[in-house]
C-alpha cells in the first residue's frame, strides 16, 4: 500500500444521445483530433481543430504554434538512454502532453498494463512503438530482460492504465531497480486521479495522506483507518465502486459521521462527479445507489484542537488486538500513540504490564 505525507456539486454536464468526441471512456472513444499541415523551412505555425471540452459541443479552429509532433528538432528528437515514466490520460484524452507523445513516439518499446487498452490510445495517435505487457502479474519476471534493455542503451517508457505509473500501478518496482542500477528514470509529468481530486475537493491541500487502496483484510484495513482518523493531514483513498458502502461503514465509526468528506468519480470523463458533505450524510446518500467508475474518496484530517486521553482500558483493547494480530509489543505500542494525548512511554509501561509475558512467551517461541 503506497503511502504519501501530503462536491456536493454534480456535474454539470448533462448525457446526450451521443458521446461527445472529446471525453474518453474505458473504451477510448475518439477525442479531439489534430490536422498538422506541414508549413515551408522557418515558418511554425500550425492550424489544428479543438473540439471544446465543454458543456456546449462547439469547434473551433486556433492558430497556435505547439512543438511539431511529426518533425521534433534535432535537439528536441535526441532521447538518452533511461526508463520514462509517461503519464496518460485518466479519462479525457485530451489531457496528454506533446512531450508524452514524443517520448512515446521516439522510444524503442513501450511498457503497458494492458496492451489493448494502450494499443487504442496509440493507435489514436498513430504511434506505432512496439508494446510489451508489464502488470503486477509479470513483472517480477519482466525485471531483468527490461533492465538488460536499458543496459544496451535503449529508450524504454513505462505507461500504466490511467494516470501516472507507479501511484497504485505498476512501476515503482522497475524504478526503484533502475536507480539501484544506476540507470536513468525520467519522469513525464501527466494526469494523476488523486492530485486532480485534491485540488478541486475543497479540502485542505497544506498536508495530506495518500494511502492508495486498502487491504483487502478487516484487521489491517482498521489498523490503517485507526492511523489515519487520527491524523491532522486529509486522507486520500481509492475506494472500487462494490467496496464503497462497506468504506463508509468502517470510516463513519473511526472518523466519526461528522466528518467532511468528498467523493470524486470518473475525473475528466463525461459523468465527472465531486459529491461534498460528511461521512454521516454519505452512509445515507449511497445506502441505495452503487456509482460507477474509478472513485477517489477524501476525508477531512482532524481537525480536534484537544484530543481526548483514552481511557486504560481503551487502549488494553487496541494494543491485544493489534497484538494478536502479529504485531510486535513495540509496533502495537506506536501503533496506538499516534494522534494519542498519551505519551508513548506511558502507552509502553501499559503495554507491558498487560502483555509483557504473553510477548516475552511469543518471543521465545
Amino acid at each position: 500500500m503506497s503511502r504519501m505525507t501530503i462536491s456536493r456539486f454534480p456535474a454539470m454536464l448533462a448525457a446526450t444521445s451521443s458521446t461527445p468526441s472529446s471525453w474518453w471512456s474505458t473504451s477510448y472513444q475518439t477525442p479531439f483530433t489534430i490536422a498538422i499541415k506541414v508549413a515551408p523551412p522557418l515558418h511554425y505555425r500550425r492550424r489544428f481543430a479543438l473540439f471544446l471540452s465543454s458543456d456546449s459541443h462547439l469547434t473551433s479552429t486556433v492558430d497556435s504554434t505547439p512543438l511539431s509532433l511529426q518533425e521534433p528538432s534535432s535537439k528536441q528528437a535526441t532521447l538518452k538512454s533511461g526508463l520514462y515514466l509517461v503519464g496518460t490520460p485518466i479519462g479525457n484524452l485530451e489531457d496528454i502532453t506533446f512531450r508524452a507523445l514524443r517520448v512515446l513516439k521516439s522510444a524503442d518499446v513501450i511498457l503497458a498494463e494492458d496492451t489493448r487498452h494502450s494499443g487504442k490510445l496509440l493507435q489514436h495517435y498513430s504511434i506505432k512503438t512496439p508494446l510489451l505487457s508489464y502488470h503486477k502479474f509479470n513483472e517480477t519476471q519482466r525485471e531483468q530482460s527490461i533492465l538488460k534493455r536499458l543496459i544496451d542503451g535503449e529508450i524504454v517508457a513505462l505507461i500504466s492504465d490511467a494516470g501516472t505509473p507507479g501511484i497504485s500501478d505498476p512501476g515503482s518496482e522497475l524504478a526503484k531497480l533502475c536507480v539501484e542500477a544506476n540507470i536513468s528514470v525520467i519522469p513525464i509529468p501527466g494526469p494523476c486521479a488523486f492530485v486532480s481530486a485534491l485540488s478541486a475537493s475543497g479540502l485542505s491541500t497544506i498536508e495530506f495522506s495518500f494511502v492508495g487502496f486498502l487491504s483487502k483484510n478487516s484487521g489491517e484495513r482498521k489498523e490503517r483507518l485507526t492511523v489515519s482518523s487520527k491524523e491532522p493531514a486529509t486522507q486520500i483513498f481509492y475506494v472500487p465502486p462494490h467496496k464503497l458502502s462497506q468504506f463508509l461503514e468502517e470510516t463513519s465509526s473511526l472518523f466519526g459521521d461528522s466528518r467532511r468528506c468528498v467523493m470524486a468519480r470518473e475525473i475528466t470523463k463525461m459523468h465527472e462527479e465531486f459529491w461534498r458533505g460528511t461521512l454521516g450524510e454519505a452512509k445515507v446518500a449511497f445506502s441505495d445507489r452503487q456509482p460507477k467508475g474509478e472513485i477517489t474518496f477524501l476525508i477531512e484530517g482532524n481537525t480536534s484542537c484537544e484530543v481526548e486521553s483514552p481511557s486504560e482500558a481503551q487502549l488494553e483493547n487496541e494494543l491485544g488486538e493489534l497484538i494478536s494480530n502479529g504485531h510486535s509489543l513495540s509496533e502495537a505500542v506506536k501503533l496506538v500513540a499516534v494522534g494519542s494525548a498519551m505519551k508513548r512511554k506511558a502507552i509502553y509501561s501499559l503495554a507491558l504490564r498487560k502483555f509483557g509475558k504473553q510477548h516475552d512467551a511469543m518471543e521465545k517461541f
